[in-house]
């Protein structure tokens, strides 16, 4: 008999965000944050100000090509980091690769001795999606944590690990 299945061509690997291969996805998760946010409520890093000690950068590729991407920075508390930069391309949403792009960050996260991991969305109709995602692995909302403050275009969102 032999064995039909194949390997799965979903990759999760900690990677430079300055790599050249991701320029499409940081302009489309670029434009996704300008898209309906006033520019004084956007709080997305930079490919640069993402390559930095205490981020830790993950790319999710498919066959090879960068398909996401997310990153968790630890705050002043060891313990508690921030989920940033998390972005899908658009057209393969709906497929669960968010979920598995989360998953992983939560479990790099847990294995780095993270506790407590939150995060900042949008609150206009454009995240849902991303609220209702979040919401769904077991974040809450929470008030603003280490430098934020409450904006009415963002949501905040905890969890314990």
């Amino acid at each position: 008999m032999t064995d039909t299945t194949s390997p799965d061509p979903i990759t999760l690997t900690r990677e430079s965000p300055l790599g050249p291969d991701l320029t499409l996805l940081m302009r489309r998760h670029t434009e996704a944050m300008h898209a309906d946010t006033p520019p004084e409520s956007i709080h997305m890093m930079d490919a640069a100000a993402l390559d930095v000690p205490g981020i830790a950068f993950f790319v999710m590729r498919e066959d090879g090509a960068a398909v996401g991407m997310g990153a968790f920075k630890r705050l002043t508390d060891p313990a508690h980091a921030e989920i940033k930069s998390m972005h899908v391309l658009e057209e393969l949403r709906g497929r669960g690769l968010a979920r598995r792009l989360l998953e992983h960050l939560m479990a790099k996260a847990v294995a780095a001795g993270v506790t407590r991991l939150s995060l900042e969305t949008g609150s206009q109709p454009s995240f849902a999606a991303a609220r209702m995602l979040y919401a769904r692995a077991g974040f809450v909302e929470c008030p603003p944590f280490e430098g934020y403050a409450l904006d009415p275009n963002s949501v905040f969102m905890t969890r314990e690990l």
